[in-house]
């Protein structure tokens, strides 16, 4: 027998296609969402990993800018306390350099020379003085050059003064102290006493 279709076969294919495209239309929006989701969960899950570690070196940096503060600032006292050791050490080794100046200024002040002023600057003496005669300043000069602790005379200036009514010549003398080691202390010590003696 011969079975004849009278249904509307193309209608129902339609619609089976439509019901098709509408159920994958459904699970390409859901995976995509899903994607979507997956994508932001991750892309959000880094930056707030990023974040963090950001947060981290600012906390790490915070704490090395103070440890580099007070690096420097040791530094700084290191440098000071050097600095006064150096100058403690520096006047530790010259302090007989005085005594030393003094005692010669006593042995080679010729008679008719008075000083007004004596400064030392380093190891250059400056002194200002009044003299009875230009001659006396000339022996003053060949004194500190003849002496063991003093060299290098240079004579300033020398102009013509008064001084308690009388004529006299004002001077200023520069010249070099100079710095011995202790032994040679001793040494020049000893000579002047055994001349003497």
């Amino acid at each position: 027998m011969i079975r004849i279709n009278l249904l509307p076969h193309r209608a129902e294919k339609r619609r089976a296609r439509q019901i098709q495209f509408a159920a994958l239309s459904v699970i390409s929006v859901v995976l995509g969402a899903l994607l979507v989701g997956f994508v932001h969960a991750a892309i959000s899950s880094q930056i707030s990993y990023q974040e963090r570690r950001n947060e981290y070196l600012k906390q790490e940096t915070a704490i090395l800018d103070k440890q580099i503060a007070e690096i420097k600032k040791l530094r700084e006292e290191t440098a000071s306390l050097l600095e006064r050791k150096n100058v403690v050490e520096n006047l530790q080794s010259t302090r007989s350099d005085v005594v030393h100046l003094l005692d010669q200024m006593l042995r080679i002040l010729p008679e008719g020379v008075y000083l007004k002023t004596l400064r030392q600057s380093g190891n250059k003496i400056n002194i200002t003085g009044y003299a009875q005669t230009n001659a006396r300043i000339s022996t003053l000069m060949r004194a500190v050059e003849n002496s063991p602790w003093l060299d290098s005379p240079s004579l300033g200036e020398i102009h013509a003064s008064s001084a308690n009514g009388a004529r006299v010549s004002e001077f200023t003398l520069t010249f070099n102290l100079i710095a011995k080691s202790k032994d040679a202390d001793v040494d020049a010590s000893v000579k002047p006493a055994g001349a003497k003696g």
